[in-house]
């Protein structure tokens, strides 16, 4: 780590796109820091035996002019595609999530592996201490990990936040989600498509085929888990996670073709209300912002956590820390 004019902790959707629009808009000295090993955060892909799979979000939606500027870039460049739907369409990277996400931080050259452990006032910002005892300090932060994560780090933290912003973000309920990956040997009864959303087993939101998706070269399936399946199972053992995921997808692959399994448990993955401002300032005096898919524009009428409210929310946080730093 170093010290910094601007710190951003979290380097998913929204915590990229508020350090691109930083930087765009003339504030270089911009750190983007994440625990993980890759950027992305829920733009999730896994390679598996020659395979790959989306394990987070599979596809996004455009609702805004804002969005779909960017979109438009994207579709002219390659990155992305129509994968289905005609009344909203359904755009996917065509290379898996995770690579739109790391195109899309090129050249922020993030500080990955680096947990942050504690915040503290200092002068004229914030010190930052890490997991592994590293400290740097800031002028300015912006905090876009899962809302649970954040409220903990602010807890656990000697940092003056301001009360009733605190207690609205901490009124938002996360559920976790499994994902069960499959690697099979045949085809499956899935759409051409390669996904299903509808008339599916108790318990199961979506299957995706991905190699009818067209990002993976072998078979290699996704089954997502709703937040209350998720939650009455996530502390069982993945031999039996997988044993009961088997019994739900029976219909659409035929067992005896499955090679390998395994689970991806996100413990936060979907937020079951949300914020109707795009980023919130959590301190009294200080640029103290927290902002991710839970924060939406209040024009926004589909008022559901989604790809397209954590970019925008991260390059609303952006532009409005930018112009805080500038008149510094």
């Amino acid at each position: 780590m170093r010290d910094a004019q601007v710190t951003i902790i979290g380097a998913g959707l929204s915590g990229i796109m508020a350090a691109r629009t930083l930087m765009e808009r003339g504030v270089e000295d911009v750190q983007l820091t994440d625990k993980g090993r890759s950027v992305g955060g829920r733009l999730a892909t896994r390679r598996i035996e020659g395979g790959k799979a989306d394990h987070g979000a599979q596809f996004f939606t455009v609702r805004s002019n804002e969005l779909q500027q960017y979109v438009d870039d994207w579709l002219e460049k390659g990155w992305v595609k129509h994968w289905f739907g005609d009344t909203y369409p359904r755009y996917t990277s065509i290379d898996g999530m995770n690579t739109l996400a790391k195109r899309l931080a090129e050249g922020l050259d993030p500080v990955l592996e680096t947990r942050i452990t504690s915040i503290k006032e200092s002068i004229g910002g914030f010190k930052l201490t890490s997991e592994a005892g590293e400290t740097c300090t800031t002028g300015a932060l912006i905090i876009t990990s899962p809302l649970p994560q954040t409220i903990a780090l602010l807890e656990e933290s000697t940092v003056s936040v301001n009360s009733n912003a605190f207690n609205q973000v901490k009124q938002i309920n996360v559920d976790p989600s499994f994902v069960g990956l499959f690697e099979i040997t045949s085809n499956t009864s899935l759409p051409p498509s390669g996904h299903k959303d509808e008339n599916l087993p108790l318990g199961v939101e979506r299957i995706v085929d991905h190699f009818k998706k067209g990002i993976s070269k072998k078979r290699i399936i996704s089954m997502y888990m709703d937040g209350e399946w998720s939650k009455e199972h996530f502390e069982q053992d993945e031999s039996e996670i997988i044993h009961q995921m088997k019994e739900k997808i029976k219909d659409h692959v035929s067992i005896s073709s499955i090679r390998s399994a395994q689970v991806k448990r996100w413990r936060y993955a979907q937020s079951t209300n949300i914020i109707h401002k795009p980023f919130l300032n959590l301190h009294e005096a200080l640029p103290l912002y927290i902002a991710g898919d839970t924060f939406l524009h209040e024009e926004d009428e589909a008022s559901r956590t989604r790809f397209e409210s954590a970019f925008r929310s991260g390059i609303a946080a952006g532009r409005h820390v930018s112009s805080l730093v500038k008149q510094l």
